[in-house]
């Protein structure tokens, strides 16, 4: 489903070339929970912008679905990231002004979905995440871990085959991990193909395949 060949990210600073991504080759198959793992500044989250169309390398190459997204305009990369890519931030990403059912349906307000049939999937997301008791509050009145689970609600709103999640558990204790975590494992049995990036070993033992990351390199 997803493949990386030679894939670079360099930032210059003046004279200075720094290799957040250095010839990174990388295969992922539909199904599949990948754990990327290393410590900060490996070069993990660059990795994940890379693979959701986030940002684009120096060199290399991107396939989704053996597509070379090198090859797509900004319109044809926007609409993978709609239709093919869920993300889940460390930060939430929460529209604060917006309750937890207004959150998660807002993707389907830009696919163009009708607002009552967007309310009832986002209602329908937020119970599956356990949040049915939640719809109509706002961020400010739920915890970390239930604004991830809004966050991960959102990101499941257009039925997205991959989701990519940039260290969920980062900003909760380590009991609400494990069921954000809980909820993952639950979506990649139910076939999704699930990438988790994290500097956190019991986090990356969850997953089915663990992928090490320093230097922006991967290590064998």
């Amino acid at each position: 489903m997803i493949r990386t060949e030679h894939l670079t990210k360099i930032y210059r600073m003046g004279d200075t070339e720094v290799y957040a991504l250095n010839d990174v080759n990388l295969e992922i198959t539909e199904g599949e929970f990948v754990a990327v793992i290393g410590p900060s500044g490996s070069g993990k989250s660059t990795l994940l912008n890379m693979i959701g169309c986030l940002d684009t390398p120096t060199s290399g190459s991107v396939y989704i679905d053996n597509v070379n997204t090198a090859t797509l305009n900004e319109n044809q990369l926007a609409e993978i990231r709609r239709k093919k890519i869920g993300f889940i931030f460390q930060q939430f990403n929460l529209v604060h002004t917006l309750d937890a059912v207004e959150n998660v349906a807002l993707p389907l307000f830009f696919s163009g979905v009708r607002r009552d049939l967007r309310l009832k999937k986002a209602k329908e997301l937020l119970e599956s995440v356990g949040l049915g008791n939640r719809v109509h509050h706002k961020p400010a009145e739920l915890s970390g871990g239930q604004q991830q689970r809004v966050a991960i609600a959102r990101a499941l709103s257009n039925d997205p085959e991959v989701v990519i999640a940039d260290e969920p558990t980062g900003n909760v204790d380590s009991e609400t991990g494990n069921t954000i975590m809980d909820v993952l494992q639950g979506l990649n049995k139910d076939g999704r193909t699930i990438i988790v990036v994290t500097h956190d070993p019991e986090i990356a033992a969850r997953a089915t395949r663990t992928q090490r990351m320093r230097d922006g390199k991967l290590l064998a």
